[in-house]
């Protein structure tokens, strides 16, 4: 599965930006994964920000982000999505899109648990 993360750019405090990571290689279908947001800061290690299992029944957040950020799937259009609204100077960071090859209900923050990883998006939210 080769991901693709895009929808990244600059907004002022308090805007909305969309980002997408979309799966080629394979489907969402034929290959079930849980995706995931993770986040990096110059400096900091990569942290979880949300996830959302493969069927998108179970979706997850990271407290810095819950109420203002949303995860959600499209299987038919191998597509997962991060809706974040509100956003503050501290969102500021380059976003990742990973996926872990598994059936399960339930999701893990632990980055060496996935599998596949795109490339990453900056994000950039002035003051």
């Amino acid at each position: 599965v080769q991901l693709q993360a895009s929808g990244g750019g600059l907004v002022q405090t308090g805007g909305s930006l969309s980002l997408s990571c979309t799966a080629s290689g394979h489907t969402f279908t034929t290959t079930p994964v849980a995706v995931a947001w993770f986040r990096q800061t110059p400096g900091k290690e990569r942290e979880y920000v949300a996830g959302i299992n493969w069927s998108g029944v179970t979706t997850d957040y990271t407290d810095f982000v819950k109420g203002r950020f949303t995860i959600s799937r499209d299987n038919a259009k191998n597509t997962a999505y991060l809706q974040m609204d509100s956003l503050k100077p501290e969102d500021t960071a380059v976003y990742y899109c990973a996926a872990e090859q598994n059936v399960r209900t339930s999701l893990t923050a632990r980055a060496l648990k996935y599998d596949y990883w795109g490339q990453g998006t900056q994000v950039t939210v002035s003051s």
